[in-house]
């Protein structure tokens, strides 16, 4: 009984998670930092008006492509809720291999708005915007793994219980 709870938990856990970030990953950062991400983007990148329209443009544009990408990590993590209890070797690495492909694919996103930014208003601040989005992502994800279940976690528990 005491199993059949702890997976409910899990995967309850793991799909209001899910449906959190369907919300944005903004509420993180806003739970994290008090402000919103664009916010947060807008001051610590200090740019004069000329460059803060500029950059402004090319930002909307990649938070457009960075929301869809958000989308897609959040089906990806609804599907492992899902299909947590009877993961089997094909769905472990069908899932996988869409997760690595969705970081790949930010990481391309944000490697094309770095040469548009830095374009725009120059290395320095290209570099400013990179390392910001980089450091939120990797907290994002963090809160993401925090949330969701190792593979087998649940098999863990019991052995180590016996």
């Amino acid at each position: 009984m005491k199993k059949i709870i702890l997976l409910v938990l899990i995967l309850v856990s793991a799909h209001s998670f899910a449906q959190s970030t369907l919300k944005e990953d903004v509420e993180v950062i806003q739970s994290i930092y008090g402000k919103s991400k664009a916010d947060l983007v807008r001051q610590y990148m200090n740019l004069s008006e000329p460059q803060a329209s500029a950059f402004q443009k090319i930002y909307d544009e990649y938070e457009v492509s960075r929301k869809a990408l958000g989308q897609q990590k959040v089906q990806i993590i609804n599907d492992y809720g899902n299909n947590y209890a009877n993961l089997d070797d094909v769905k472990a690495a069908t899932l996988t291999e869409a997760s690595l492909k969705n970081v790949t694919d930010y990481d391309k996103l944000l490697t094309k708005t770095y040469g548009k930014v830095k374009k725009a208003v120059g290395g320095r601040n290209a570099a400013k915007f990179v390392q910001l989005e980089q450091y939120l992502q990797v907290t994002i994800r963090g809160e993401i793994q925090n949330s969701i279940p190792f593979i087998d976690e649940i098999d863990k528990t019991k052995i180590n219980k016996t």
